[in-house]
């Protein structure tokens, strides 16, 4: 927790997918500190974060015995318990929610629901069902071309609340779609993040950078369609991990997800810290 005085305003960040931590790393292949670093130039400018593990992961192990047995409602719970104890252990009065990727998901669909939600700050955050952006990522890696047709069949299934027999699951998805995450994976691909953005009359403030090879510069623009007084902000030569990248080399682009050491880009935090101030 970063909180440089009680009167400050105060940022809780909510994870992307999967086993990301506090920091923003993920033993999947991401080792680029986005969280901490964001957290460290956020208090720079006088702002206050808290960075959590998701429930069941990394320090927030014992909260249950298997952390694929979740849903976004559930994120959302742990998202108003945070909201709380920030209040109750820093007095602070304005907490604001900071969603990176599928975190901007849990985060709309919290501010929908909650009242004690500032405003958003929605990082690289999908604009389409994630079932349609999960088609897309798959469609755009050569390897999978053989299995599109089966990946379409269970995400529409699930899509649509109904769960898929693992034996009609091709072994190539089976880390994808296995029994232990579908649960999830229903309550993730009900749900519209520009549907939810058209209902939240919160500030928002829509970040996204234009190297992105994870989300699109389009999905942001859909969100901000979707709530026309929200600002967008695109960023030139940043990526999914908010660090800079000069060109269109994919290989290049991932390689910053290894490196803790790069700093974020400069744009990030300040675009970040003038909207939060401002309101």
């Amino acid at each position: 927790m970063v909180h440089p005085t009680n009167d400050a305003p105060t940022v809780l960040m909510i994870p992307g997918s999967g086993p990301t931590d506090r920091d923003g790393n993920n033993p999947q292949g991401v080792r680029a500190a986005p969280y901490r670093l964001l957290a460290e130039g956020l208090s720079g400018h006088g702002i206050g974060s808290v960075r959590i593990d998701k429930r069941g992961m990394f320090g927030s192990q014992a909260a249950v015995d298997d952390p694929n047995g979740v849903t976004i409602d559930d994120y959302v719970r742990d998202t108003s318990a945070w909201i709380e104890i920030i209040r109750a252990r820093t007095g602070a009065e304005r907490v604001w929610l900071l969603g990176h990727s599928e975190g901007g998901l849990v985060a709309l669909a919290a501010a929908a629901e909650l009242e004690n939600v500032s405003g958003l700050i929605l990082v690289a955050t999908p604009g389409r069902p994630l079932g349609d952006i999960l088609k897309e990522q798959l469609r755009a890696n050569q390897g999978t071309a053989p299995l599109i047709d089966a990946a379409d069949y269970v995400i529409a299934e699930l899509s649509g609340g109904r769960r898929v027999d693992e034996a009609k699951i091709p072994p190539e998805l089976a880390p994808l779609f296995s029994a232990k995450v579908q649960g999830f994976l229903i309550s993730a691909f009900s749900l519209d993040p520009a549907d939810l953005a058209r209902k939240i009359d919160k500030p928002i403030l829509i970040v996204q950078g234009q190297r992105d090879i994870q989300v699109p510069v389009a999905d942001a623009e859909r969100l901000k369609d979707a709530a026309p007084s929200s600002t967008l902000v695109t960023l030139a030569d940043t990526n999914h991990v908010l660090k800079r990248v000069s060109s269109v080399d994919r290989d290049a682009n991932i390689a910053t997800y290894l490196d803790a050491s790069l700093q974020l880009v400069p744009e990030v935090v300040e675009t970040i810290s003038t909207f939060v101030k401002s309101r």
